[in-house]
């Protein structure tokens, strides 16, 4: 089968289309033919190997494990493994998997949950990593609740776009923060107000959020914190910038271990790839409360060219590779 993979680390003309063995699946496992997978920023770090500690955290010190990447897949079930109870060949799934950037995948079963029908291959593939990351950071870490203030930034992004419509979903009122050509875009997604930062600042005290999330990774803590109110909570979601070693690791950890010290809450979100939360996405997006924003989409050979346009352009929404 067709994948792009990489042996070495290093920027996106180090990925080639080549020809792989055909996984099979195994006991509990499925195999998908992928339709559609979900180009995150995640991608681009695990391509280079920065910061650092991400090769210390297992994806390999000196080259890549894992030589394919992706790991945000929509597709259909070509085969099941023993034991699989839940899907049979023909189903249209979405999920997490290892490798989703190739003709086919496989994972448990468990990493997969059926595809709502009013839903695209291409736009299912750009909600698993990035839904999931926006729910956990409001619900989970933000502890958001109906008619709180919510300030997104980077509201037109992979998980901004999904974070604004999500605080909505639960009754708050919600200020999304993106560039001039965004706007637009941020206030059809049902955000409340839309701040342009290269006009306005969203910290010069004239606002004060009882919820702030940050997906934009970059700014200082002490200008996300004069945006809150005194009792407010603050929620880290990645980080960018920063060294090679801890990237922007080393702000989520600053604001951990500050938060102790302060009335602010300050959280950090390390999203954890859970089904059962993708499942409650799929329910909001089939009542019509979450709709995912694709952007771009490109084909299979396309993905080094896909990868720099998120990096450099700032993709509105989600990039999506095709098959």
């Amino acid at each position: 089968m067709k994948a792009v993979a990489h042996d070495t680390y290093g920027s996106a003309e180090v990925l080639e289309l080549r020809d792989v063995p055909e996984p099979v699946a195994g006991d509990g496992e499925v195999l998908v033919r992928v339709r559609a997978a979900g180009v995150d920023a995640g991608v681009w770090h695990l391509m280079t190997g920065l910061p650092y500690l991400l090769r210390l955290m297992g994806y390999g010190l000196r080259a890549p494990k894992v030589p394919v990447r992706g790991r945000e897949v929509a597709g259909r079930v070509e085969a099941v493994g023993a034991g699989v109870t839940r899907f049979r060949p023909g189903d249209e799934v979405f999920g997490f998997c290892e490798g989703a950037f190739a003709e086919y995948a496989t994972a448990r079963e468990d990493r997969f949950v059926t595809r709502p029908a009013n839903l695209s291959a291409e736009q299912a593939a750009a909600v698993p990593l990035s839904a999931v990351t926006a729910l956990q950071a409001l619900r989970d870490r933000g502890r958001v609740r109906a008619g709180q203030r919510v300030l997104v930034i980077g509201a037109a992004g992979g998980v901004g776009t999904f974070a604004v419509q999500l605080g909505k979903a639960f009754g708050a009122r919600v200020t999304g923060v993106c560039s001039t050509t965004k706007t637009d875009l941020v206030r059809a997604l049902g955000a409340d107000e839309v701040l342009d930062y290269t006009r306005e600042d969203y910290a010069d005290g004239s606002r004060a959020f009882d919820l702030v999330v940050d997906t934009a990774g970059n700014a200082p803590l002490a200008r996300l914190r004069r945006a809150l109110n005194p009792r407010g909570t603050l929620v880290l979601v990645g980080g960018e910038g920063g060294g090679r070693w801890l990237g922007g690791t080393d702000r989520v950890l600053r604001a951990m271990l500050l938060s102790p010290f302060v009335r602010q809450r300050l959280c950090g979100l390390f999203s954890a790839e859970r089904v059962q939360d993708l499942a409650s996405l799929r329910e909001l997006i089939e009542a019509g409360s979450v709709t995912p924003v694709v952007d771009r989409t490109y084909r299979l050979g396309e993905l080094p060219e896909a990868i720099r346009y998120l990096r450099e352009s700032g993709a509105c929404g989600k990039v999506v590779i095709t098959m």
